[in-house]
C-alpha cells in the first residue's frame, strides 16, 4: 500500500500533493538582432514558459510568436524585442552540396554549446515525417538536445535547422533546409500563420502498368484520380486522368514533390503545369488557392481542440485507403493527450470522428467550427468509427 499517495495528503493536508513541474530542453538559434529565434515545434509546443540560455550565460524570457508543426518549425522572441542581440544569418540552403564541410551546434544531452563537424551526405531526403519532407542529411552527430540547433557551413551561415535522427542510427541526422525555415519564420513573423498553396487535386504514384494505361512514354509524374470541384485546379482545367510532370519547371517525380512544391508556393501566384494529356504534353496556366482547412498556429489558437487534448487531419484519399474507409468524410484521430477527457472516455488514434453532439463532421473545417468556442465543463458526445463499428462516447471537457 502507497503511505505518501493522494489519499494520504488529501486525509492530513486537505489537499492533493504539489505538482512538479516537467522540464525539458532543446537547442536554438538567434537570427534576428531585436532577438528572434528559431527552434523546433516539436521542442517548445507544451511548453508553459520558456526561458532561453545565451552562450554569453545570460537567461533570457521568451515567448511563442508561432508554431508550424508541419514543418517542425517555431519562432520564439526573446525579452518581448526590446533587447539587441548576437545572431546568425541564413545562408541558401539551395547551394549546399552534398560533401560539404558542415557544423552543428546545439546542446546535447544539456551540454550547452556543443560543436560537432561532418559532411552534407544527402539532400532532399524523405523520411516519412509528412509531405513537406525535404530534409538535408548529415554525418554530425546530432544527439537528444540538438533540436532546433542551427545547422552551419564553412562562411558561417546557418543553412539548416536540426531536427532528427534516426534511432539507433550513429551518423544519420536530418536539418530543415535555411530555404524553408526562412520562408516559415518570414510568415509567422509577418501574418501570425503559414499559409500553404493548394491545387484541389487527388493524386497518386504513377506504376509502369497505370503509365501504359494511361499512354504515357515512361511512369514518371503524378497521376491525377480526382479533381475538387471549385478548386484552383477544377478552374485551369485539370481533370481526372492528367499525368502532371512539371509545376513551374520542377520535375515532378512523385506525390511528396507536387505536395511540396505547391504547399509552399504563395496563394494566389499563378503556376505552370505540364500535364500529359491524350498522349501529349500539355501546358495548363493555374492560380494557386490558399488550402480551405489550413489554420492560424500562433500560441493559444484552436482553443478547443486544446481543452479536448486531441490532434486531429483531414481524411484524404490516401488515409480513407489505409482505414479502409468508403469516404474521405470526418476527421482521423492522430494523437490523444493521455491525462485528456479524450484519452479517460476512450479515444484513441486512428478513430475516426463522424458527428459531434450530433451534428454532422464532414471536413476539418466543421471540427474547427464545432469546437471553437468550447469551454470547460461543456457536455460533448462524439459519433466514432472504429474500424468497421460505429460507437458513441462522451465526456465533459476540461483540461484533465
Amino acid at each position: 500500500e502507497e503511505f505518501f499517495g493522494e489519499e494520504f495528503f488529501r486525509r492530513f493536508f486537505g489537499g492533493d500533493p504539489e505538482r512538479m513541474p516537467q522540464r525539458s530542453l532543446g537547442s536554438g538559434v538567434i537570427v534576428d538582432p531585436s532577438g528572434i529565434a528559431l527552434t523546433n515545434a516539436h521542442v517548445i509546443e507544451r511548453a508553459t514558459d520558456i526561458d532561453v540560455v545565451t552562450t554569453d550565460g545570460n537567461k533570457h524570457r521568451a515567448k511563442v510568436v508561432g508554431i508550424d508543426k508541419k514543418t517542425d518549425l517555431a519562432v520564439l522572441r526573446l525579452d518581448d524585442g526590446k533587447g539587441t542581440f548576437r545572431h546568425a544569418r541564413l545562408g541558401d540552403s539551395d547551394k549546399a552540396q552534398v560533401g560539404d564541410w558542415v557544423i552543428a551546434v546545439g546542446s546535447p544531452f544539456g551540454l550547452q554549446a556543443t560543436v560537432t563537424a561532418g559532411i552534407i551526405s544527402a539532400k532532399a531526403r524523405q523520411i516519412g515525417q509528412g509531405p513537406f519532407d525535404d530534409f538535408l542529411q548529415t554525418d554530425a552527430a546530432i544527439n537528444p538536445g540538438n533540436s532546433g540547433g542551427p545547422l552551419v557551413n564553412m562562411q558561417a551561415e546557418v543553412i539548416g535547422i536540426n531536427t532528427a535522427i534516426v534511432a539507433g542510427g550513429a551518423g544519420i541526422g536530418f536539418a530543415i533546409p535555411s530555404n524553408m525555415a526562412r520562408k516559415i519564420y518570414t510568415e509567422l513573423i509577418t501574418r501570425g500563420k503559414v499559409t500553404r498553396g493548394w491545387l484541389g487535386v487527388s493524386i497518386q504514384q504513377l506504376t509502369p502498368e497505370l503509365a501504359k494505361s494511361f499512354g504515357a512514354r515512361d511512369p514518371r509524374g503524378v497521376l491525377i484520380s480526382d479533381v475538387v470541384p471549385e478548386s484552383p485546379a477544377a478552374r485551369a482545367g485539370l481533370q481526372p486522368g492528367d499525368i502532371l510532370l512539371e509545376f513551374d519547371g520542377q520535375k515532378v517525380d512523385g506525390p511528396a514533390d507536387l505536395q511540396r512544391a505547391v504547399g509552399l508556393a504563395a496563394p494566389g501566384r499563378e503556376a505552370r503545369l505540364k500535364v500529359w494529356r491524350d498522349r501529349g504534353e500539355k501546358v495548363v496556366e493555374v492560380k494557386i488557392g490558399e488550402t480551405p482547412d489550413e489554420r492560424a498556429a500562433p500560441r493559444g489558437g484552436g482553443r478547443g481542440i486544446s481543452l479536448l487534448g486531441l490532434e486531429v487531419r483531414p481524411i484524404t484519399p490516401e488515409v480513407a485507403r489505409q482505414l479502409n474507409l468508403k469516404s474521405t468524410e470526418g476527421v482521423v484521430v492522430m494523437r490523444v493527450d493521455e491525462a485528456s477527457p479524450a484519452a479517460e472516455a476512450g479515444l484513441q488514434r486512428g478513430d475516426v470522428i463522424r458527428e459531434i453532439n450530433r451534428q454532422r463532421v464532414r471536413t476539418s473545417g466543421d471540427f474547427e467550427r464545432l469546437t471553437k468556442d468550447l469551454k470547460e465543463g461543456d457536455r460533448l458526445t462524439l459519433l466514432l468509427q472504429r474500424g468497421p463499428m460505429s460507437l458513441y462516447v462522451a465526456f465533459t471537457v476540461g483540461r484533465g
